[in-house]
């Protein structure tokens, strides 16, 4: 698999990421959370080590699927999730401020 940098920190992805809206958000269908987890973990085994997600995705289901299923596998992903919609959700307005970006994207591992 080829790898990227992202910016200037050195850090290095997976040049083909893995966005995760439709493991469980999108069109309400979704996977299993059993088929999730393993399709996630197979994408790994294949190379892949970037994953998108965001707060709205739910909100917060996705990124709690995709932080239980990757968990394991922490330190070899990069796991990006957007933000910014007032209660993670995009129906109620935009929240960028400072301490709103703060609070969202503190490593939580």
């Amino acid at each position: 698999m080829q790898k990227r940098k992202l910016g200037n920190s050195g850090l290095e992805v997976s040049a083909l990421g893995f966005g995760c809206m439709s493991l469980n958000f999108l069109d309400g269908k979704g996977l299993e959370k059993k088929e999730a987890v393993k399709l996630l973990r197979d994408a790994v085994e294949r190379g892949i080590t970037f994953f998108d997600t965001a707060e709205a995705y739910g909100p917060y289901t996705n990124e709690e699927l995709v932080g239980e299923g990757l968990q394991p596998l922490r330190k070899d992903v990069v796991i990006a999730t957007k933000f910014g919609c007032k209660d993670a959700k995009p129906t109620t307005g935009l929240d960028s401020r400072p301490e709103t970006i703060r609070a969202v994207s503190i490593d939580k591992n």
